[in-house]
């Protein structure tokens, strides 16, 4: 337990810097084991207060050490990290982030200041631990980094389900800084995951003990409904939002079902305001969708159609709501979205609709997210051939590689996670500019060696996430969906 001087300023900052009176519980408990020195697992849903968790401590430090030293945030999301910092400098936190939007001077400049010891919290992406500027400017900051804040740590580990290879880095990279108190945040992660979280880390369980919020909320009813067609799914958005009202969102996995779905619901529910959000619309668009959204009072019967592309991030109380009108991909991402419903602790309503023929589509989803080898390597090849001095997006190699029949059908989509996974791989990076259409845009960094994809890997990948369909198809069956999630998660 931290001292009464410590709990005093712990106090001081959560009121002066944050706005806010008191923590939640499970935030005291993490807080005082950071600043007794300790290191945590924390395992909490989007929008419970997770960033807080390093935020306030990271400040708190910062004061305890004079004024010296830093809170280090990575974080594998640009747009949350660039929300984060917005919404922290906005309370006059001194907030800095570095990825791969920022130009090349804006980021020099950025690196100066941090070296200078100008920013009391910096964030970047995991690809930057290997960048000799960053880690340059991260040796020189006054104090040196008091906090490492690891977030959306699932992606540490080839068990959860978005490994990103750079985060695989970060044990030895921690060693470097030396070593300090570190926490390691996640909305999902099942015990598998936790422990090879911890091995990448350097740190065993009594080292980094888990802080978990509850799986099971009281306030949400999850159930499966089995369907046949559209009308049947219509049917049931229908009778749900007709029995919770408020606002609600309707999942789908591929846009062009969303698409095609929105009119059929909009005519079938003529007293709801009917909204769109996927990655595709412009970005201005999909701001004036997500202000819309946040800002909807009960009595606006605002419906949101989305892909999963909508949700991070997002933390609006009163989601009455939420049905998957296709089945997700995994149970994590089940979790993630059903838990954004019901944050007042009022009663909410998620219902999960299966219908068969919706297995194809995920099966042809998850063939997406783990492009072949050869697929990659021919991407690669186009890109050296066509684009070394332009940027380019997926739409511009879809015709060279994949060829014109398969644009803008099935086969289309899967050439977004090649690059993707080019990206990861550090041979293409996203660059500032969105595409009309809202795709991202790239550019050439380096050539590819042959052994740098593995097809092995890639292939056990693919394996895993069918295996993850499999667990929602028999949480489908369950006789209970809370207890079944409890019991995959192991809390």
């Amino acid at each position: 337990m931290p001292n009464v001087d410590t709990q005093r300023l712990l106090e001081t900052t959560l009121r002066d810097r944050f706005g806010l009176e008191a923590l939640r519980p499970l935030q005291r408990e993490i807080i005082d084991r950071l600043m007794d020195g300790g290191d945590a697992l924390v395992v909490m849903p989007t929008g419970s207060g997770k960033s807080l968790c390093f935020q306030l401590p990271a400040l708190a430090m910062r004061e305890e050490s004079g004024g010296e030293g830093i809170g280090l945030v990575f974080s594998p999301l640009i747009a949350l990290m660039e929300d984060q910092v917005a919404a922290l400098r906005a309370k006059g936190i001194r907030a800095e982030f570095v990825n791969s939007t920022v130009s090349k001077q804006e980021r020099l400049k950025r690196y100066k200041r941090l070296a200078a010891g100008e920013y009391e919290l910096f964030y970047a992406t995991p690809e930057r631990m290997e960048k000799p500027d960053f880690r340059a400017a991260l040796d020189q900051v006054p104090g040196g980094v008091n906090l490492l804040a690891v977030d959306e740590c699932h992606c540490v580990t080839k068990w959860g389900h978005d490994l990103r290879p750079a985060y695989q880095k970060i044990g030895q990279f921690r060693l470097e800084l030396g070593e300090p108190i570190t926490i390691a945040l996640t909305a999902t992660a099942t015990r598998p995951v936790r422990e090879d979280i911890r091995r990448v880390l350097g740190l065993s369980e009594d080292e980094m003990p888990l802080y978990a919020a509850p799986v099971d909320r009281p306030n949400l009813t999850l159930r499966a409904t089995e369907v046949w067609d559209d009308k049947d799914k219509i049917d049931r958005v229908k009778a749900i939002s007709s029995e919770l009202g408020g606002t609600g969102i309707v999942y789908f996995t591929l846009i062009k079902d969303l698409e095609e779905m929105v009119g059929r619901l909009k005519a079938a529910m003529p007293r709801r305001d009917v909204e769109v959000y996927h990655g595709r619309l412009p970005a201005r668009e999909r701001r004036s969708v997500y202000n819309r959204f946040i800002n909807a009072r009960p009595e606006d019967n605002l419906l949101l159609c989305a892909t999963n592309a909508f949700g991070m991030g997002v933390d609006k109380p009163d989601l009455r709501f939420i049905v998957h009108a296709q089945i997700p991909g995994s149970i994590e991402a089940y979790h993630q979205e059903v838990g954004r419903a019901g944050r007042d602790g009022l009663p909410s309503g998620c219902e999960l609709l299966y219908a068969q023929e919706d297995l194809a589509i995920q099966q042809e989803f998850i063939r997406w997210q783990n492009p072949g080898a050869d697929l990659m390597m021919q991407a690669m090849s186009a890109i050296e051939a066509r684009f070394t001095e332009d940027d380019f997006d997926s739409d511009d190699l879809r015709v060279m590689v994949i060829g014109k029949g398969h644009a803008h059908g099935m086969g289309g989509g899967i050439m977004d996670y090649v690059l993707i996974r080019l990206a990861e791989l550090g041979a293409i990076e996203p660059v500032s500019n969105i595409g009309e259409d809202g795709g991202r845009r790239y550019r050439f960094v380096r050539t590819l060696d042959d052994d740098e994809i593995d097809p092995a890997q890639i292939e056990e990948k693919h394996q895993r996430d069918l295996l993850r369909l499999l667990d929602v198809v028999k949480m489908t069956k369950s006789a209970s969906i809370p207890a079944y999630v409890s019991e995959y998660f192991g809390l």
